[in-house]
């Protein structure tokens, strides 16, 4: 008999494409994927009946509250409580039910905001994270105390895991709310639909960034719950600098926009270089070979299809 595994936040972008990884590896009928829309895991009683019910071996808790750094820094007390409580109930429940393995993903924004780049991960507490997303950055840092904790308490196989800049389909793309890709993928997008002349971008375009396909984060996911067997964290991403500039000429051919860039010079650039060293990841034998270019490519067909209907779950 297969192992059942238990997928939560699978309504969310990371999730949507983890989903079929697992499906087409451990087989979809023993694959639970559960959203908010069908358990509240800030509920324990709910989070103790889900776990009685799919009685899983193997759980990839991607389940999160997350936000964009307007409602980060508007909201930053929400993010520090719900963040806490949903990785606590579901690490200890997974502990209490003797599953066999658990993954856990948190962001890089969870690194020191002084961190040096390439970013390793013996960096991560070595500082405070960025002020306007501390309250999420280190609640989720403490997945990786979760994880420590609960293998020396209870045995619990916990893996975390931290997925640098991600993008792809499924991403968030209102633009209150949206991280650099979808935002640019989106301005562009109906830029070209209203021939605008220009498009503003913030900054000078001259701030590297590290970039990975989400998919591919999503491909690495089986290896951590057969071969891993560590606590981790393991930085997941294409360890490749990218100027935002690069990325957004990229962006503009993609999405098939012909006008000027502007750049607003007198608005600020933030943290110039951030990029994540990726030497473990390499060293387990594991990459995120998508380009850039074929990356970007996917995910602005995927939003040109998905836009006039506003439909498959596309935040707008």
């Amino acid at each position: 008999m297969s192992d059942r595994i238990l997928l939560t936040g699978a309504g969310g972008f990371l999730g949507r494409h983890t989903r079929p990884v697992l499906e087409a590896r451990y087989g979809a009928g023993n694959v639970t994927a559960v959203s908010s829309a069908g358990y509240d895991l800030m509920d324990r009683r709910q989070v103790d009946a889900l776990f009685e019910t799919v009685k899983p071996d193997i759980v990839v808790h991607y389940a999160a509250y997350s936000g964009g750094i307007g409602a980060n820094s508007a909201f930053p007390a929400d993010f520090y409580f719900r963040n806490t409580v949903l990785t606590a109930n579901v690490f200890d429940a997974a502990a209490k039910a003797k599953v066999k393995k658990l993954v856990y993903p948190m962001g890089g924004c969870s690194y020191p905001a002084i961190a040096k780049s390439p970013i390793d991960e013996s960096q991560l507490f070595q500082g405070y994270p960025q002020k306007e997303s501390a309250g999420y950055s280190t609640a989720k840092m403490m997945g990786v105390v979760a994880a420590q904790s609960y293998r020396k308490q209870y045995g619990l196989n916990a893996t975390v895991i931290i997925p640098g800049n991600m993008y792809g389909e499924y991403d968030n793309f209102h633009p209150r709310d949206s991280h650099v890709v979808p935002a640019m993928i989106r301005r562009y997008y109906e830029a070209r639909l209203n021939n605008a002349p220009f498009v503003e971008m913030w900054g000078t375009g001259a701030p590297e960034r590290d970039f990975v396909y989400a998919g591919d984060v999503a491909k690495t996911i089986p290896f951590f719950i057969e071969s891993f067997d560590e606590s981790g964290p393991v930085n997941i991403s294409s360890g490749t600098a990218t100027p935002i500039k690069q990325l957004a000429t990229t962006i503009a051919k993609v999405a098939g926009y012909e006008g000027e860039i502007r750049w607003d010079t007198s608005k600020p650039d933030g943290q110039m270089v951030k990029i994540f060293d990726t030497a473990k990841m390499s060293a387990l034998g594991l990459s995120c070979p998508t380009s850039l270019d074929e990356g970007l490519r996917r995910t602005a067909n995927w939003l040109a299809k998905n836009y006039a209907g506003r439909g498959d779950g596309l935040r707008l």
